[in-house]
């Protein structure tokens, strides 16, 4: 692929928001596509967290064992960020409009039929569904966003996308622990059927019928799919399991020698065939590159905290579910308030040093979160910890959607978008194994006095996680400005 490739909206913008020569000159495309691309987002973000805190209930209702609860987590996951790399194939070889609308029709009926579960195998596999349709959607929809709009407004349209990615994952403890208080937990499945079905609806109506340019499965790597899905699926599930069996245990270095297995073996499909799944030249884009690995730290520490902290609310402090899901809003406030302050800093200076300084200010906050340890108390510590941790991850997500979708041609969007999604399951699934790990190093998680000293560790390593990633950001991230990243550095050759 040549630079004349690159779409148009990377010859002008300039920075997110900020001025540019041919700003004027740019379409301003309706902020329908955007609405509707943010509404599917919502939904498979707020999936991934909104379980946690209705695991209990659900258990009871269902007399699940104990060990079974966290397949309600661990089979989402599995089949969404397994999926998410041949997802994103399928949306660059398909229209992006039917793969988009047949990902919502999967996972509206996972919904579904995971609120009619009356038994623990029948609503396991209605989470892999919904996995599976978030799979699809979800790099559908954020290549619709870089393929739709141009300049400011497709700046503003990843910082939104990047606020309500990280926004959702706290905001979904809040309405997890509501619903199932309030109502029942069912409806943390069933309310998302009407909207689903609203979305789907109006996507039919309004989203642009283009076609891609290309057309059949000739054009799919269905080989090198499925050994990603499968390596990346074992991946997860290993490190899902280390929380529940250890890091030294059969199953998880079962699990991990799979994923190895696979993965290697899809790095030699991807050598061979003519139609890779990751094209080659994906891994010299730089941006691409660097900002998957930051969106998988920062997603890491992040979710990582929000486990940690809903542990520690609920048995060192005896919040119920509800009150730790309320707990847990200031950090979705501080996320939101974040990313208006990206945009700005982003018009200033490079999104290198703007996720370099995010992910300093969010070490800081875990180190503050690290006195509830010693000091358990929610307003003495907790909060302002959440506070700082959520505005320094705020303006990293932001930084790297910006950065990493920068330059990457309309052909690839789907596959760009994919990439970087993957690093955004992996990193919470990462985050939540390491975390838990570390925390049960204390002692029993459900002891008031082992949690407390295991929370503080988690919190420590959360905070040196993302010290470490800051250096990572500083040196790999590129080192031009705001949305025009990749003019000058980050051509696909």
């Amino acid at each position: 692929m040549t630079t004349t490739e690159r779409p148009a909206q990377t010859r002008h913008g300039h920075g997110p928001g900020g001025p540019s020569a041919g700003a004027s000159r740019e379409p301003r495309r309706p902020w329908t596509v955007l609405i509707l691309a943010l509404a599917a987002q919502v939904l498979v973000v707020l999936d991934i967290s909104v379980v946690n805190t209705a695991l209990p209930a659900i258990g009871r209702s269902l007399e699940l064992r104990s060990g079974d609860l966290q397949w309600l987590v661990t089979a989402y996951l599995l089949t969404s960020g397994g999926g998410l790399l041949l997802g994103g194939r399928v949306a660059d070889v398909f229209a992006r409009r039917q793969v988009f609308l047949a990902g919502m029709a999967i996972f509206t009926t996972a919904s579904m039929v995971s609120g009619l579960a009356g038994s623990a195998g029948v609503l396991i596999g209605a989470r892999a569904g919904q996995g599976l349709g978030a799979a699809l959607m979800t790099p559908a929809a954020l290549s619709l966003i870089m393929t739709t709009y141009s300049g400011a407004q497709r700046a503003k349209g990843l910082t939104l996308w990047g606020a309500v990615g990280s926004m959702g994952i706290a905001a979904g403890v809040l309405f997890g622990g509501a619903l199932t208080t309030w109502v029942s937990w069912q409806m943390i499945f069933w309310i998302n059927v009407p909207i689903g079905v609203g979305v789907l609806i109006a996507g039919w109506l309004v989203l642009p019928k283009q076609a891609t340019g290309h057309a059949g499965l000739a054009r799919l790597d269905v080989p090198g799919g499925l050994a990603a899905v499968g390596g990346l699926g074992a991946l997860i599930f290993g490190i899902e399991s280390i929380t529940s069996h250890g890091w030294a245990s059969p199953i998880t270095l079962g699990a991990l020698g799979v994923a190895a297995v696979l993965l290697a073996s899809f790095v030699r499909i991807e050598r061979r065939v003519a139609a890779p799944l990751v094209p080659p030249h994906t891994w010299r884009v730089r941006s691409l590159v660097a900002g998957t690995a930051t969106m998988a730290g920062v997603t890491a520490v992040l979710v990582g905290v929000i486990f940690v902290t809903s542990i520690f609310c609920q048995t060192v402090l005896g919040y119920s579910a509800l009150r730790t899901g309320v707990a847990l809003l200031p950090l979705a406030l501080a996320i939101t308030a974040a990313t208006h302050l990206a945009r700005h800093l982003l018009t200033r200076t490079t999104a290198r040093n703007v996720a370099a300084s995010g992910l300093t200010v969010a070490a800081a906050g875990a180190f503050l979160l690290q006195r509830a340890a010693t000091h358990p108390s929610y307003p003495a510590a907790v909060l302002p910890g959440l506070v700082i941790l959520g505005l320094g991850a705020g303006v990293v997500f932001v930084a790297v959607f910006i950065s990493a979708a920068a330059g990457i041609p309309a052909e690839h969007a789907g596959m760009a978008s994919g990439f970087l999604m993957t690093g955004h399951e992996i990193g919470a699934a990462l985050g939540v194994a390491i975390l838990a790990a570390v925390s049960a190093s204390a002692g029993s998680l459900t002891a008031a006095h082992s949690a407390a000293t295991g929370v503080g560790r988690g919190f420590a390593v959360a905070g040196i996680l993302a010290l470490a990633l800051a250096a990572v950001a500083a040196a790999t991230m590129p080192k031009t400005r705001g949305a025009a990243q990749a003019q000058n550095h980050m051509h696909m050759h």
